[in-house]
């Protein structure tokens, strides 16, 4: 990895669009800050379209894509994308598994994150589990103490015994049926609202995280950026970021903000 100075002017001025992980990369100790905010509101001023990529759940996303300065957010690790069209006044949805698929789901999940509660001492299901529409999260350090690395392989452990696909956050284990992910549904939001083929212009989107559950996002795009906290996963992380901030979460965040804003303020 690379420091962010390092990143070329150029490619900065080529972006379309910045795709973001929410956790540990905007947020600060879990608050997002007014320089955060603002940062994304500065984006959008230079023409750069914002779109958080998160494996928070679809009550929050819908919150987030309508008032937040955003273009589109993609949610539950890829299990979803919303944008709202605030000129007809309405959400555009799209899933990666039909309702159907998803309450059957939903069903199964309850049973086997029951089962992870029961097996591994200390955990607990995500705080924000009833909002979801697709995938389990299991809350290993957000609102319960911070569970060493063993309890954590343990809850992948259990949960691909069970046939999931399973990503670890900075605070949960989020697990789902189904083949997509975050990178998946990326390609489908730009391809069917943005007009881009991620395939011929990846080069023209950046994306900043901080964790596992984003590595294929940082494998994927050459313009990708992680905060300073990615340390805290170096040792599990195969593909890493090409850059990396010196600063940690927001404070991470808004120091590729005043990057980005201002070479793109010299380009024109």
């Amino acid at each position: 990895m690379r420091r962010l100075a390092a990143w070329p002017a150029a490619a900065v001025a080529r972006l379309r669009v910045l795709l973001c992980d929410i956790d540990g990369t905007m947020t600060s100790g879990g608050r997002l800050t007014g320089a955060v905010y603002r940062a994304m509101e500065q984006f959008d001023e230079t023409g750069l379209a914002v779109v958080p990529v998160t494996g928070r759940p679809a009550g929050w996303c819908d919150h987030i894509a309508r008032f937040w300065p955003v273009a589109a957010v993609v949610g539950e690790n890829g299990a979803f994308y919303f944008r709202y069209d605030h000129t007809a006044r309405r959400m555009i949805r799209a899933w990666a598994r039909d309702a159907a698929q998803r309450q059957q789901d939903r069903s199964r999940l309850e049973t086997i994150g029951d089962a992870v509660l029961q097996q591994v001492p200390g955990t607990a299901l995500a705080a924000d589990q009833r909002y979801r529409e697709a995938d389990l999260a299991i809350d290993w350090c957000e609102d319960v103490p911070p569970l060493d690395a063993g309890s954590v392989q343990r809850i992948v452990d259990l949960l691909h015994a069970r046939g999931l696909t399973v990503k670890v956050s900075s605070i949960h284990v989020n697990a789902w049926f189904g083949a997509y992910d975050k990178l998946s549904m990326t390609h489908r939001l730009m391809r069917e609202q943005f007009g881009i083929d991620l395939d011929t212009e990846r080069d023209r989107l950046a994306f900043v995280g901080d964790s596992p559950n984003d590595e294929p996002m940082f494998r994927f795009f050459p313009n990708s950026i992680a905060v300073a906290n990615i340390a805290d996963f170096a040792a599990t992380i195969e593909h890493k970021p090409t850059y990396v901030t010196r600063r940690a979460e927001g404070d991470g965040f808004a120091e590729l903000a005043r990057l980005i804003v201002a070479r793109r303020r010299r380009a024109g």
